[in-house]
């Protein structure tokens, strides 16, 4: 659980949410607060990102995922099968 929060501020309780929602909002979507763990029953219950941070953590999953397939093709690539460039154009270019 630790790495769901840098710093206390980030943890917020249901009740405070509701209280405060619009302005723990702003908070986030501004970026003054970068994310929210809401705590229900002392236990995490909800992340609040901003809608960049979240588009941010998305962008950087699919960057490693490429990254882990073009490892896996670098490793179980065989140059003896390799095709050329031009043969590829030629057999594609239609």
């Amino acid at each position: 659980m630790a790495a769901l929060m840098d710093r206390a501020d980030q943890a917020v309780s249901v009740t405070s949410m509701a209280r405060s929602f619009s302005a723990k909002l702003r908070d986030v979507a501004t970026r003054k607060t970068e994310k929210l763990v809401v705590f229900k029953d002392n236990e995490p219950a909800a992340v609040i990102l901003n809608v960049e941070a979240y588009q941010e953590l998305l962008d950087e999953l699919e960057d490693l995922r490429v990254e882990r397939v073009a490892r896996d093709r670098l490793d179980s690539f065989d140059a003896s099968k390799a095709i050329s460039h031009e043969d590829m154009v030629a057999r594609f270019a239609d």
